[in-house]
């Protein structure tokens, strides 16, 4: 089958570079970098891969997500998610290239009450935060052809998450797990997140996008139904409260994001998150068939 474009995928052995390599791959031609071939950090480096590649798209998925140590190291979340940003923009407007970028519910405060719109006013609590909504900023600024796709509690194969922590937490034969329960979002399967990515640059869209599964939970929840899943209900869950975990980032109360526009522009419905869990768990050949 014919390829129908090349897509350069920066940072693409992370989390979401490494889903979306895998369903870019199956109908375009892709080149996946990640930081060892290149250092978003260093612009001359970025100008010279994206114009030696000349891509049709540039997926920007290169970030540093680790949102406490973000605090103590807030240069280099600058340096990556912002500037590492701006310079993958700029090099993709040479070659007339769109870009992509990954960003991230934590740009909001959480304080609204209901799921986030592409259109409200972020104002995030962290540095994470800070450092993606500023790389956000850096994209809309230096490329006439972007698309920001927002999403958040992260959870696939080929990188560290929530459900694997979970599952390890339970298999060490620990009586009872602490979680958080009045932190709530929508948990996002990576291979969906990646579909969607997709689907919207099939449509051509531009612009900012909100992207995750359907439905909501709290921190807490989604543990209950990771364990109630993996068949693992001899561990006791043990309800806390954020305030009670000494963290150095601040956390949104409520960052569900709306998917109206997303399903609006492409007619794709994100799938609930229990489902897509079921999915993961299954890959991992856990889970009930």
């Amino acid at each position: 089958m014919e390829k129908k474009g090349r897509v350069v995928i920066v940072g693409a052995k992370g989390l979401v570079g490494s889903a979306l390599a895998e369903a870019f791959s199956e109908t375009y031609e892709v080149i996946a970098l990640d930081r060892e071939e290149l250092d978003v950090t260093t612009y001359n480096a970025v100008k010279k891969a994206i114009k030696e590649m000349t891509p049709q798209v540039v997926i920007d998925a290169a970030g540093y997500s680790d949102v406490d140590s973000c605090e103590r190291r807030s240069q280099l979340a600058f340096a990556i998610n912002a500037e590492g940003a701006k310079n993958v923009a700029k090099a993709a407007s040479l070659v007339k290239a769109k870009v992509v970028y990954i960003s991230s519910d934590y740009v909001f405060d959480g304080k609204k009450g209901s799921p986030y719109t592409e259109e409200d006013q972020p104002n995030p609590l962290n540095i994470y935060g800070e450092s993606k909504l500023l790389g956000e900023k850096y994209v809309q600024d230096h490329s006439d052809d972007y698309l920001i796709v927002r999403t958040q509690w992260l959870f696939g194969p080929h990188g560290r998450n929530f459900v694997d922590t979970i599952l390890t937490l339970a298999e060490e034969g620990r009586e009872s797990i602490e979680v958080v329960e009045d932190l709530v979002g929508a948990p996002t399967y990576t291979v969906d997140l990646a579909q969607a990515v997709k689907r919207l640059l099939e449509r051509d869209a531009w612009g900012i996008y909100h992207v995750s599964n359907s439905g909501q939970c709290s921190w807490f929840e989604f543990a209950k139904e990771i364990l109630r899943q993996a068949g693992k209900n001899d561990v006791r869950l043990v309800p806390i409260s954020s305030a009670d975990l000494t963290r150095p980032a601040r956390r949104p109360v409520f960052s569900v994001l709306s998917k109206d526009k997303l399903h609006r522009e492409t007619g794709m419905k994100m799938r609930p998150w229990q489902e897509a869990l079921s999915d993961y768990l299954k890959r991992r050949g856990q889970g009930q068939s």
